[in-house]
């Protein structure tokens, strides 16, 4: 009698997170008061949206990241946990709600980003100058950092984002050339780092971010600061890549904070201003300690 294999009926495991990857629930009062403001004002964060490891904290904090122009990206970057698709009009309301609500919650430095919306003709930029336009005049001590999108080289869109009076400026060059097409199919390493040394040209604060554990090598991360810092770049956040679903591109390397701090001391030695770096560090993560330096 010819025995037939037993098929396992049992799912394949994901490679478990380690220690240093752990985080806490998002518990408090404080945070409480911010879940309730971003309900009542009807925004959108990149804390939810993007599935932050660090919201507990932020939140807990008081400090939101806000995310304009909607919940629907227009790209389909395979990293990313925003929704894709194709985008509802735009709310000429927003920037107003915005404003109030960063005053309601008495926020020192906010960081304001948006969702890709290529199928504008100025890629959102109206809304981004009249949403930091408006924070700054229902809080006039508040600094800004805006974390724009690619504007698939409208630099005029680009202009307008940028000379609303933020103290920062990012674009996320995301991951190493090597792997743009397969991490960003919608976008162009060249015209990102481009973008930057035109912000930087313009006189604004330039900040950048990086996701580790994706399969680049040292040498690819060593290029991209090169890159960077060849292109004007001030400040860089460097952070482990976590897959947000089994729909997204898998981890291919959990990388060690040793490893973190290395590329820390790195970055700094090649000439960047300051580099935040760590497994849990996000684009936005501390900020408020990249508007002086």
């Amino acid at each position: 009698m010819i025995e037939l294999p037993v098929i396992s009926k049992e799912k394949p495991q994901r490679t478990p997170k380690p220690n240093w990857l752990r985080v806490k629930l998002p518990v408090g009062k404080e945070y409480a008061r911010v879940r309730k403001l971003v309900d009542q004002y009807k925004l959108h964060t990149i804390c939810e949206s993007g599935n932050c490891p660090n919201m507990g904290e932020c939140w807990g904090a008081g400090t939101a990241t806000f995310m304009i122009l909607g919940n629907v990206c227009t790209r389909s970057c395979t990293f990313c946990a925003v929704a894709t698709g194709r985008p509802p009009e735009y709310d000429t309301d927003e920037p107003r709600r915005v404003a109030e609500a960063i005053k309601l919650m008495e926020v020192k430095h906010a960081v304001i980003t948006s969702v890709n919306r290529d199928e504008l003709k100025d890629r959102g930029a109206e809304i981004w100058y009249q949403t930091v336009r408006a924070v700054k005049e229902f809080s006039p001590t508040t600094t800004i950092e805006t974390l724009i999108p690619d504007v698939k080289g409208n630099w005029a869109a680009l202009y307008r984002m940028i000379e609303a009076e933020q103290e920062v400026v990012s674009h996320n060059m995301e991951t190493v050339e090597r792997l743009y097409r397969r991490v960003r199919p919608q976008a162009k390493y060249n015209r990102s780092l481009e973008q930057i040394k035109l912000t930087k040209e313009a006189g604004k604060r330039t900040k950048s971010g990086v996701m580790l554990g994706l399969g680049e090598t040292d040498d690819e991360v060593y290029k991209v600061m090169d890159d960077l810092v060849a292109h004007g770049l001030d400040i860089l956040t460097l952070g482990q890549y976590l897959q947000p679903t089994k729909m997204h591109i898998e981890v291919a390397e959990f990388v060690h904070p040793d490893k973190f701090e290395h590329f820390k001391e790195e970055g700094l030695a090649r000439g960047l201003k300051y580099v935040e770096s760590g497994p849990l560090v996000r684009s936005s993560y501390h900020a408020e300690r990249h508007v002086n330096v």
